[in-house]
């Protein structure tokens, strides 16, 4: 697709999102960066204002239908918006948790873009979701994160089934190790290890995710952008090496083979 038009970026005050945001500006489109306090986007706006593009910073919660007002004439939106929650086991993980992750990753991300999609339909378009590469390896206490995902990663493919005939297309971008605000909570210990059951296995998920390669947003934003251009991108993208080497034995291998290896990093037990 051309780099023209309305990109609308959800969860573009930090991280991902606002380096996202950053890019298709630079690329060329119409930005409007959501957050839901407009005041954080104040770094964001002098950053597109000194770099000569179009953005705008505006305020959205996608918890609150209220808030959600999409543009006409939008080409592409990015539902980066999204929770993770804390890392406890299953069966210490409070329900109320459970729900408020999926009530923003889920439930948030779908009634915006059940609005989007007859703008979209106008003139073809892209929706981009931002997912997980978590999702395909049996992480440890990040269960609701994970299944938020899986959901969303099901909507997916539903939506690029039923949008395929109006020219729109539907993106899951993947990420690995991006160095946001997420993953610097990598240097601490999950909340799992504070309950002796889980201690040892929550020390291992500790190691690997500090010990683990870091992409910069800005890289991975480059990326994604790049698969939104694309025609012929394929539904699932991973934006950095760590993601693309996950998605890569997910394709290649057969769900027990590409589980095995992370069930030994995680628990010590059977063969790698």
């Amino acid at each position: 697709m051309q780099a023209e038009g309305i990109a609308f970026v959800t969860g573009a005050s930090r991280g991902i999102g606002s380096a996202v945001a950053l890019e298709l500006a630079r690329r060329g489109f119409d930005v409007w960066a959501s957050m839901r306090d407009p005041a954080h986007g104040a770094d964001l706006t002098t950053r597109a204002t000194r770099a000569g593009t179009k953005l705008r910073v505006v305020r959205l919660d996608v918890t609150r239908p209220e808030t959600i007002d999409l543009p006409d004439g939008v080409r592409v939106l990015v539902n980066n918006a999204g929770l993770d929650g804390t890392q406890l086991p299953v069966e210490h993980a409070p329900l109320e948790e459970w729900k408020a992750l999926f009530e923003t990753n889920l439930f948030g991300l779908l009634e915006v873009t059940r609005r989007a999609i007859p703008k979209l339909r106008v003139a073809g378009g892209v929706i981009c979701n931002l997912g997980s590469a978590s999702v395909l390896v049996p992480m440890p206490f990040f269960a609701a994160y994970r299944a938020s995902k899986a959901a969303v990663s099901a909507l997916g493919e539903s939506l690029r089934t039923e949008l395929a005939p109006f020219g729109i297309r539907v993106l899951e971008i993947l990420p690995g190790a991006i160095g946001t605000d997420m993953l610097a909570r990598s240097e601490h210990a999950p909340e799992a290890v504070d309950h002796p059951a889980y201690a040892e296995m929550a020390e291992r998920v500790h190691r690997a995710r500090r010990n683990a390669p870091t992409t910069s947003a800005e890289s991975a934003a480059g990326a994604i952008v790049d698969a939104i251009l694309d025609d012929s991108a394929p539904l699932r993208v991973a934006p950095d090496p760590m993601g693309a080497g996950l998605l890569a034995a997910w394709r290649e291998r057969d769900d027990e083979a590409a589980m095995r290896p992370m069930l030994h990093l995680f628990t010590g037990r059977g063969s790698g």
